[in-house]
């Protein structure tokens, strides 16, 4: 289940939410892997200007958020994959309707690929 960063502090389930996926990159980490189990470097290709340091990090947040699922494969050379876990993939389907709404009102109707294929 999601850790809570701030017990007792949120003002609304928005803030609460906010606090989870908050940042550029962390909505476009979920819809990355909203399709299947992403490898770092995968995850690195798929998100162009994201630092290795920053995907690291937002990674190791979203694990301790109970959003993102690591697993480690015992293979040489070592092998990790990224997945969603329950609570993210409901959280990527509470994402959906902002997505409808950005490309409707800013972007004007077109759907980024990752919208897309969803």
């Amino acid at each position: 289940m999601a850790t809570l960063r701030r017990p007792g502090a949120y003002i609304c389930g928005i803030d609460a939410a906010m606090d989870v996926i908050g940042g550029k990159w962390k909505v476009l980490i979920l819809w990355a892997l909203n399709e299947r189990p992403c490898r770092f470097g995968e995850l690195r290709r798929l998100l162009p200007g994201i630092t290795e340091k920053v995907l690291a990090s937002h990674l190791r947040e979203m694990e301790a958020d109970g959003i993102v699922h690591r697993e480690a494969y015992d293979e040489v050379p070592p092998r990790v994959e990224y997945s969603l876990t329950p609570v993210g993939v409901s959280l990527n389907r509470a994402l959906k309707p902002l997505g409808a709404w950005g490309r409707e009102h800013v972007l004007g109707g077109t759907p980024h690929p990752y919208e897309a294929a969803h």
